[in-house]
């Protein structure tokens, strides 16, 4: 689903003020696909989820039936409807980047919600301290206004020998006490740090996270498989766009891919754009965590939503040339163009994964490693009208969160 480039993700919104009942789509529910479902929205909740089977004018669970005219009844036949995208690792889109001001995090915000993302983590790029402390304190702002679901901060605490698209002049060592820094400029709201757990303090910083109920990621690490053992012990439960940024797997030193994988306890994040990673490395990852274990991300650029040209992350200049994001000096790859949109529609037609597989990965598996998964993530009642509908196609036709369409159905 192309975005405008002049419409910078403003896409239309629509509300009702009646419960609504969508009937006749392909429903992906914990349970499976359903090839009949309906689904009953009131205000902002998901009040009842009735699979195929059911007669289709029976009083739901919600207390309204769609005979007794109190309700707006949408035909979605011939689609999909998947719970709302979890994204834990996006640095912006629509041409505009997290780290810049409040209208620029709307920006941004916006133009993921209508490719289907409706709760996002905002992430931090390697900077001064001192920025990335100010930019804490804006993120955490619209985190209190249920605009993100929290802050990553992906850097300084990395590896010079892994560092990617991050300036090797600021990252520094994971002090404890600068990491606690970052956190505390979150004010409750740090999701995740990603760190070189291998570095001086990194172990000790991994046991901070936990303590303060933050998500310690290993990443952008040079980290030996033994290192990485050490720091999933420590509390380490994440690992960083798996693959990347980190020592290839080898017969004789593992590295920390085989020691993430392996770990029941840790969630692979996965960029799925056909640039990062290689189907085979791809199909590894989900053969060897499972489906359970694997969370979909976009790593998403200012570039996201928008398209070629020169932008900026961080303090770095980066061109992106037929959707492909890299360094104007070295070259390295410098984030995704992605959209969740499209790392579905991907891993459906491309990769051959099951759909439901699929959902976990860009839903159910976030949403529980953000400790989410009691509102979001899965079309069960009782949560957060969050949806996406999608046509046999996979591309997205409506976009609806906390009951309100985002992106009006588009059913023609």
């Amino acid at each position: 689903m192309a975005i405008p480039p002049g419409a910078r993700g403003t896409a239309r919104s629509t509300t009702s003020h009646r419960p609504q009942v969508l009937t006749g789509a392909k429903a992906v529910l914990p349970t499976g696909t359903v090839p009949d479902g309906r689904i009953t929205v009131t205000g902002t909740k998901l009040t009842a989820v009735v699979p195929h089977g059911t007669p289709r004018h029976a009083p739901d669970v919600s207390g309204v039936s769609e005979a007794s005219g109190a309700v707006d009844v949408l035909d979605v036949s011939g689609h999909w409807l998947v719970p709302g995208f979890v994204d834990l690792h996006n640095h912006g889109g629509g041409g505009a980047s997290f780290a810049g001001s409040a209208q620029d995090v709307l920006t941004a915000v916006r133009t993921h919600r209508a490719h289907g993302t409706t709760t996002l983590v905002a992430s931090a790029v390697t900077d001064d301290m001192d920025v990335l402390v100010r930019q804490a304190g804006l993120l955490s702002e619209l985190a209190e206004q249920g605009d993100l679901a929290g802050i990553h901060f992906e850097g300084p605490f990395i590896s010079p020998c892994r560092k990617g698209a991050h300036s090797e002049a600021l990252l520094r060592d994971p002090d404890p006490a600068e990491v606690r820094k970052l956190v505390d400029a979150a004010r409750g709201h740090a999701a995740m740090v990603t760190l070189a757990t291998e570095l001086p303090g990194g172990l000790d910083s991994v046991r901070l996270l936990v303590e303060h109920g933050v998500i310690a990621a290993v990443g952008h690490t040079d980290a030996t498989y033994e290192q990485t053992v050490q720091a999933v012990e420590a509390g380490a439960t994440v690992a960083t766009h798996l693959f990347n940024a980190m020592p290839p797997l080898g017969h004789r030193a593992p590295g920390p891919i085989a020691a993430l994988l392996q770990d029941e306890r840790v969630t692979v994040e996965l960029i799925n754009d056909g640039t990062h990673l290689h189907p085979a490395a791809l199909a590894l990852a989900f053969r060897q965590a499972g489906p359970d274990r694997v969370a979909f991300i976009t790593d998403a650029m200012d570039a996201a939503g928008i398209g070629d040209g020169r932008y900026l992350l961080g303090p770095l200049e980066v061109d992106v040339i037929e959707g492909v994001a890299r360094l104007v000096e070295g070259g390295s790859i410098a984030g995704s163009t992605l959209t969740q949109d499209r790392a579905f529609q991907r891993a459906v037609t491309i990769d051959r994964l099951p759909v439901e597989d699929v959902v976990a990965a860009l839903s159910a598996n976030p949403a529980r490693l953000l400790g989410l998964d009691d509102r979001i993530g899965s079309l069960e009642p009782g949560k957060d009208a969050d949806l996406v509908l999608l046509d046999d196609a996979f591309e997205v036709k409506g976009v609806m969160r906390k009951g309100t369409w985002v992106v009006a159905p588009d059913l023609a």
